[in-house]
C-alpha cells in the first residue's frame, strides 16, 4: 500500500515539475521572441528609436504577456508567492538557522 502512495506522490510531483518547466520555457521565449521583434523593429531603416508610440511595438509583448500571466497562475496556483503557508514556511526555515536571529 505505501509503494502505492509514493507512486502517486511521485507521478503528481513528476507533473508539477513538468508544468513549471513549461512555464519556464514559455517565459524564456517570450523574452527572447521579444527582444529580437524590439530589436528588428527599432533598427528598421526608417523608423529607428524616433517613434515609440507606434502600436505593432506593444501589442505582441501585452497579448502575449497575458497568456503569460494566465500560464503562470495556472502553473503557480497553490505555491503562489507570499501566501500564509509560505510565510510560515519562512519563519520555521528563519527559525531553524541559528545565524539568522541575530540580525536585528
Amino acid at each position: 500500500m505505501q509503494d502505492f502512495e509514493e507512486k502517486d506522490r511521485y507521478k503528481l510531483a513528476k507533473k508539477r515539475v513538468d508544468n513549471e518547466r513549461g512555464f519556464y520555457t514559455h517565459l524564456s521565449f517570450y523574452i527572447v521572441i521579444n527582444l529580437i521583434i524590439l530589436f528588428i523593429n527599432t533598427h528598421s531603416e526608417n523608423q529607428g528609436f524616433r517613434d515609440w508610440s507606434q502600436p505593432h511595438l506593444y501589442i505582441t509583448p501585452i497579448l502575449w504577456g497575458i497568456g503569460l500571466l494566465f500560464h503562470g497562475l495556472k502553473v503557480f496556483k497553490n505555491n503562489f508567492i507570499f501566501r500564509k503557508s509560505w510565510e510560515e514556511r519562512k519563519i520555521k526555515e528563519l527559525m531553524d538557522k541559528d545565524d539568522t536571529l541575530d540580525v536585528l
